[in-house]
């Protein structure tokens, strides 16, 4: 077979890829044999537009990498048509590239007992495709439709990803799935959600992932490269992992890890996170990976939102100065003890009331009387962990405290003041106000706060220079 004509046959873009046979069953190399005008010009204009990897003109019979950096999901398309005779339907959105990708690879029937063949038919697009994207197959698109309705049924997003990640596992036959939460700028991780199988060599990472992960995490990026997904599952691809990135191959490696798909969750061009799966079927892999694909678009969607809600939520009970709770969460809070939400055994309230901040405004400007305001949220935060600390308002903050013996606060509440008689310390009036037996939390408040101003009283006459008014 004339193999030239027979690619130039072809409309769209169109090459004869050729898969090396090896022996020991590893990928071999993947070359562009032949190509039609479409494609060479393809590749010309890349050449121009500063995409492909060389500045000479198209050669056949040289290896892909030639003409872009090494795609393991390329080369498993390959292989899974060339060799493994299976027909390969595409749509690709390459995060590096401005442009979407529809391939289609068609196996060909050629007596050569060194090489495998297949055609690689591309078109490009500038815009995402979205009929292109829903061409899905039937069980893709059960599990896919599955999956939305859950997550738009969710009144426990948690709970309902949990089971999301169990249907993913199931489907991937896999021993793991997860879905890791990720904040680069904040430098935070965590996992939202897990799935592990049963007797598995497999096990929750939720023990072991800290702050300190979002380093694994970033390599995770420059190893994606843009790419929507990462699929290993061989020792080839392993190798390929391990040269760049040594640490994570190890780590990957000590954990019994066979195979692994890994898509990084972006919504509105951030990275909100990843979800992975380890030791799947990989005689299931191109459905995997639709199924994957697919499916992490509306989980990206749902968790990004759920994170910015939550967002909001924190924003409007928090006081963006200091870092305390604002007015608006103590009237909340107080409100659930009235309405006996709250079950307490003891209850403890300080009213603590910076003193000096009028006379750093004036001399110092606000902006230094704001830092005094930090300090000052700081160190109630940090001595009082077991209470929540509000800014009341101005520079009066409440402390409210539950089920902890009165000894402990009493201590802590005198190392403040103590500490508050040196007026080049952080200084506060205090107000405390325990009860062994529970009680109102109208009285408590009142009572620190009557004992606040008579401690304020005490303060300025010893040092009315300070005084506030």
């Amino acid at each position: 077979m004339d193999l030239q004509k027979f690619v130039d046959t072809f409309y769209s873009m169109t090459c004869i890829v050729s898969v090396e046979k090896r022996k020991d069953g590893k990928l071999g190399r993947i070359l562009y044999e032949y190509a039609n005008k479409p494609f060479i010009e393809a590749t010309e204009q890349a050449i121009r537009d500063g995409y492909a990897i060389t500045k000479e003109p198209f050669k056949p019979g040289t290896s892909y990498e030639r003409y872009m950096k090494k795609e393991l999901n390329f080369e498993h398309f390959c292989y899974q048509c060339a060799v493994k005779k299976e027909p390969i339907h595409a749509y690709i959105r390459p995060e590096h590239f401005d442009f979407c990708i529809n391939l289609i690879m068609l196996p060909l029937n050629i007596d050569d007992p060194n090489k495998a063949y297949c055609t690689y038919s591309q078109s490009i697009s500038p815009e995402v495709d979205y009929d292109a994207m829903a061409k899905l197959s039937v069980e893709t698109s059960t599990t896919v439709l599955k999956t939305c309705i859950k997550l738009r049924g969710a009144t426990n997003l948690q709970k309902t990803m949990d089971e999301v990640l169990y249907d993913i596992r199931e489907i991937c036959g896999a021993n793991y799935c997860c879905l890791l939460l990720t904040n680069f700028n904040e430098r935070t991780c965590s996992v939202f959600s897990d799935s592990v199988k049963e007797g598995s060599n497999q096990h929750s990472i939720r023990d072991i992932v800290t702050n300190d992960f979002i380093d694994y995490a970033k390599t995770w990026v420059d190893i994606l490269a843009g790419s929507n997904c990462l699929m290993l599952q061989n020792e080839d691809d392993f190798e390929t992992i391990k040269k760049l990135d040594p640490n994570w191959h190890a780590s990957l490696m000590q954990n019994n890890i066979d195979s692994l798909v890994l898509l990084p969750l972006e919504f509105n061009n951030r990275i909100a996170g990843f979800i992975w799966v380890t030791n799947f079927d990989t005689s299931k892999l191109l459905q995997i990976k639709e199924t994957l694909e697919i499916s992490s678009f509306f989980i990206a969607s749902e968790v990004s939102n759920y994170l910015l809600l939550n967002k909001l939520e924190k924003l409007s009970n928090l006081d963006l100065l200091t870092g305390a709770k604002n007015r608006n969460s103590m009237n909340n809070r107080v409100s659930q003890f009235l309405k006996g939400d709250v079950s307490y055994k003891s209850l403890a309230v300080v009213f603590a009331d910076l003193n000096g901040l009028k006379p750093v405004n004036d001399i110092k400007g606000h902006d230094a009387g704001d830092d005094l305001l930090k300090s000052a949220a700081d160190i109630l935060k940090d001595t009082f962990t077991e209470g929540e600390v509000y800014r009341a308002g101005g520079d009066e903050f409440l402390i409210i405290i539950t089920d902890t013996p009165k000894e402990g606060i009493e201590a802590k509440v005198k190392k403040i003041h103590d500490k508050s008689q040196d007026i080049n310390n952080v200084s506060f009036s205090l107000g405390f106000y325990y009860n062994g037996n529970g009680g109102d939390i109208r009285t408590a408040m009142h009572e620190a706060d009557v004992r606040m101003y008579e401690d304020k009283k005490q303060f300025y006459a010893k040092h009315p220079e300070l005084k506030k008014r």
